[in-house]
């Protein structure tokens, strides 16, 4: 059975910005300390336990491969290994690990420099770490060949900060030429799919889910209408997932959607119909329209209905024009992209000469 055609999306470069046009183009990542992460934990280690909470420097070391090489080192199974995010290859990375204490005792882990892992820290802790447990990622980035005129990158830097950026799921999600969402494309048709592992499905389905509100977004991008509320949309409370629905939109709800206290939300489809109402409601309906049985596939799948923020704020955003580029600085919340703040400031960075 072949695959059937992958119904007409929007690649993630052709997304409309809010901002306006892209300050020039750039390289990312051409050594890795070009792209330095710093997680925040959302508590402190314990101080005691039958735990490790590792603090570790990875340079060129994704994050399954540092668990895989702590485990062996520790002498435990890579699946005690806990982590609260993911991190890219291609960068430098602090980032923090558990593990259930070693019965010989610590190991010596400077034998892990080989392959680009630093243990900083270790502290006892009474739990294996747990997807999610951060409160964010600090970011410090070099763009290199990007010479923006200076006003224009003050004026945009400040723009950002004011009024935050679309919050896009990031390219990466969908796999490499958007391979993720073709093969969750022939799962929802009935078409015939290679027999994969639960995880790797879980992706395909993660792709379809984040491409239909990725477009959700889009629309009220186009419309400029991404960070204020709408009568029937559901504002989602800044720093944690609850969300409450807008009957009418006031003054009060205005201010405080400027001031960055409360985001328009979008689905992310599941189980169920989206709780918005209206207009809102029907611009979800029209997207999910466009993407026969994708949302009835994710429902089948089990997967519940969720909102997500449709604006993501950027904290402490700072840009530093240097020799050969601009050195940028700053801190998203948990499960936000580093590329939804890059693509307001410069355009085709992974192809620019």
């Amino acid at each position: 059975m072949s695959q059937p055609p992958l119904p007409g999306h929007t690649p993630f470069a052709q997304l409309p910005r809010a901002h306006g046009a892209p300050l020039g183009r750039g390289r990312l990542r051409v050594e890795p300390e070009d792209f330095q992460v710093e997680e925040r934990l959302a508590f402190e280690p314990d101080g005691d336990g039958e735990h490790l909470l590792l603090w570790v420097r990875k340079r060129e070391a994704n994050t399954e491969w540092a668990a895989r090489r702590l485990a062996a080192c520790a002498g435990v199974a890579v699946s005690a290994v806990g982590y609260a995010g993911l991190k890219d290859r291609h960068a430098v990375t602090w980032q923090w690990f558990s593990l259930p204490r070693p019965r010989a005792g610590e190991p010596d882990w400077s034998a892990l420099a080989a392959d680009g892992i630093e243990v900083l820290e270790v502290h006892a802790h009474r739990r294996k770490l747990r997807r999610g447990a951060l409160v964010g990622n600090r970011f410090r980035i070099l763009v290199r060949d990007l010479a923006p005129d200076p006003e224009a990158l003050a004026e945009r830097v400040a723009a950002i900060g004011a009024r935050g950026v679309p919050n896009y799921f990031g390219e990466q999600r969908f796999g490499r030429d958007g391979g993720n969402l073709a093969q969750a494309h022939a799962l929802f048709s009935g078409a015939s799919v290679p027999r994969v592992s639960r995880h790797v499905r879980g992706l395909w389905l993660s792709a379809a889910r984040s491409q239909l509100f990725n477009e959700t977004l889009a629309g009220r991008v186009a419309d400029d209408c991404w960070d204020r509320p709408l009568d029937g949309d559901r504002l989602q409370l800044d720093g944690c997932n609850s969300h409450f629905a807008v009957e009418a939109v006031d003054e009060t709800l205005l201010a405080r959607c400027a001031r960055l206290d409360v985001h328009p939300t979008g689905p992310l489809w599941g189980e169920g119909a989206p709780p918005s109402r209206g207009g809102v409601l029907a611009r979800e309906q029209a997207v999910a329209a466009a993407f026969p049985g994708w949302p009835e596939g994710l429902a089948a799948a089990g997967l519940a209905q969720e909102r997500r923020a449709l604006r993501l704020p950027v904290f402490d955003l700072a840009a530093e024009q240097v020799d050969g580029g601009v050195r940028l600085a700053f801190e998203l919340p948990a499960g936000a992209y580093a590329t939804a703040v890059l693509r307001e400031l410069l355009d085709d960075w992974n192809d620019a000469a």
